[in-house]
């Protein structure tokens, strides 16, 4: 079996990236042969190679480093990126193959989508988002700071002013969702959902006939004695600093609860940050194993407020598995895998329900015990590399047995 993993970026630099690059390696570690193709000209994560993954460039640009008449043709069709994802294709083992797709839309563009479909080699889609209904991609209204209820592309959400940078910005969006759903018509799909929320709120706006499969994102932690939360430790949201990940509202409940905070990480919400709490810690992103010493000697809770219907995020997984409390918001993924009040807490993404949150994290020995069953709980049915392998080379196997049958889009 030979696995063509497909994304715009190949290094780590976000979630969908880092989901791809473990996704690659988790297979090659299980004796598949892997090739990795990304978009974008760029740096490789080292151990790609180091694990005897092909990696292969489509040489693109990202569409927001190109002129803005550039990045328009790019992020709606770019054909040098399809010609050469279709000459690279070419070259993979008929009969044998499975694409799996992770991220499309900052080089590879819609174009992609009927060179992938056409190879002759089934196609899976991992849904880090919504990109494949929804304009924005994260069914979300940021004219209003809420979730959207809209059916994607109906009338209604075509006039909507949803888009985070502007209208302009929807209309090119909205263009290019019409593009989506006409390259991917009348062909077979199967996507995975990364958690139930995200099939929850995407399922309802696919074709019935679409196969849908239900798969954890890797998650790449070792195994160690659980975290021991100090009285000190700071309340931590990581990740990129936007407004739909309530980054703002970690920062103003924090100080609402005369709590500590640390923000890991960088973004347009930033300024915002300081304003609200001049006294929060700004260290931007850094590094694996920095993260790895900050979850374990400085962290008190991980936070994840998600104002959208987020998918994930990993940092929730990852800080019970170091036996850190999360803090998630009911309308994200990764809320399902914290048992509020045990592991941590489930709350609304409202800055009072935030700030009452926070407060409960002021005992230090509720933290530790949460800390404790967080670790316990997680270790006993872990989102480890291997079982996320496991179930990928199941599905990936019975779609190379059923392909003839598989139905249409």
């Amino acid at each position: 079996m030979h696995i063509a993993v497909i994304a715009d970026f190949a290094e780590a630099s976000g979630g969908a990236q880092s989901v791809a690059i473990q996704s690659a390696l988790a297979l090659a570690a299980e004796g598949l042969r892997v090739t990795y193709i990304h978009g974008i000209e760029g740096p490789a994560d080292p151990r790609l190679a180091s694990a005897g993954i092909a990696v292969v460039s489509l040489g693109q640009a990202d569409i927001w480093d190109r002129s803005a008449l550039g990045g328009l043709g790019a992020g709606l069709w770019n054909r040098p990126a399809a010609a050469r994802l279709a000459a690279v294709l070419d070259g993979l083992p008929p009969g044998r193959t499975v694409l799996h797709l992770h991220q499309w839309t900052r080089s590879l563009s819609p174009a992609a989508f009927p060179v992938l479909l056409r190879s002759g080699h089934p196609l899976v889609l991992t849904l880090h988002d919504y990109f494949v209904a929804c304009p924005n991609g994260v069914y979300y209204r940021f004219e209003r700071d809420e979730p959207c209820s809209l059916r994607p592309l109906s009338a209604a959400c075509v006039a909507a002013p949803c888009d985070p940078r502007s209208v302009a910005h929807k209309g090119v969006r909205v263009l290019r969702a019409v593009l989506t759903r006409a390259a991917l018509h009348g062909h077979r799909l199967d996507v995975v959902h990364v958690s139930d929320r995200a099939r929850d709120t995407v399922a309802p706006f696919l074709p019935s006939h679409v196969r849908q499969h239900r798969i954890d994102n890797p998650v790449e932690v070792e195994q160690d004695v659980p975290a021991e939360i100090g009285a000190a430790s700071k309340l931590a949201f990581i990740g990129r600093l936007t407004r739909e990940k309530g980054a703002d509202l970690v920062a103003s409940a924090a100080r609402r609860a005369g709590m500590p905070a640390m923000f890991v990480g960088e973004g347009p919400a930033a300024d915002a940050i300081r304003a609200a709490n001049p006294a929060a810690e700004m260290l931007g992103w850094r590094s694996r194993a920095e993260l790895d010493r900050l979850m374990r000697e400085e962290v008190r809770a991980v936070v994840a407020p998600s104002r959208w219907y987020e998918t994930g995020p990993l940092t929730v997984y990852e800080a019970l598995a170091a036996g850190v409390p999360a803090i998630a918001s009911d309308r994200t993924g990764a809320a399902e895998k914290v048992v509020s009040g045990e592991t941590g807490l489930v709350v609304e993404p409202q800055l009072e329900a935030l700030s009452s949150a926070f407060r409960r994290l002021a005992d230090t020995a509720l933290v530790r015990r949460m800390g404790r069953a967080a670790h316990e709980r997680y270790w006993q049915a872990p989102l480890s590399p291997e079982r996320h392998a496991a179930a990928l080379i199941r599905l990936y196997a019975g779609l190379l047995a059923d392909r003839p049958r598989l139905p249409a889009f």
